[in-house]
């Protein structure tokens, strides 16, 4: 019986949970790719499909020019030395400090003045408009500040009262 794949128009990149495929360091600590037919990639990067609300999720691996030499449906489904190595190069390369306290907004016209505690520490940084305060579902959000720097806040129930009053005129 032929699977939903023999319909696509392109062929869908290899699975990185086959135990024909393995992922290593070179020894400048970069990533390497081997394949099914024993081919290495060279300087791989692990993409994630969804970084914040599918962390675990929908991964692939691209080469240098950004194409996808293997996915991953779910990275608990890998070798343990696979999965660490793509979550520490993940860690290594995604810098998203999760808001835990907002401690003042400023008022009045963009741009709009931060003061936030995070799980990195306190920061200030300015907000271009109210579109760049966004949700992620029902209690995730996102803010960019004018830098491009991303601000995560997990869990809209887990902060004060007071941070989530100053936050409701964005969201």
């Amino acid at each position: 019986m032929p699977s939903p794949a023999d319909d696509l128009p392109f062929d869908l990149p290899p699975s990185l949970v086959s135990p024909q495929v393995d992922l290593s360091r070179d020894t400048w600590g970069r990533l390497v790719f081997t394949d099914a037919a024993g081919r290495r990639h060279e300087n791989v990067l692990p993409i994630r499909a969804f970084p914040i609300t599918g962390a675990k999720q929908s991964l692939s691996i691209c080469d240098s020019h950004g194409r996808e030499l293997a996915f991953c449906d779910d990275l608990s489904q890998l070798a343990d030395h696979v999965r660490e190595l793509i979550e520490d190069e993940l860690a290594r390369r995604d810098f998203i400090p999760a808001i835990q306290r907002i401690t003042h907004i400023s008022s009045g016209l963009s741009p709009t003045e931060w003061t936030v505690e995070t799980d990195r520490g306190p920061t200030t940084f300015l907000v271009e408009s109210e579109e760049n305060v966004r949700r992620l579902g029902r209690q995730q959000a996102t803010i960019t500040d004018t830098h491009g720097m991303r601000y995560l806040i997990r869990d809209l129930r887990g902060i004060d009262a007071a941070s989530r009053r100053m936050l409701e005129r964005f969201l």
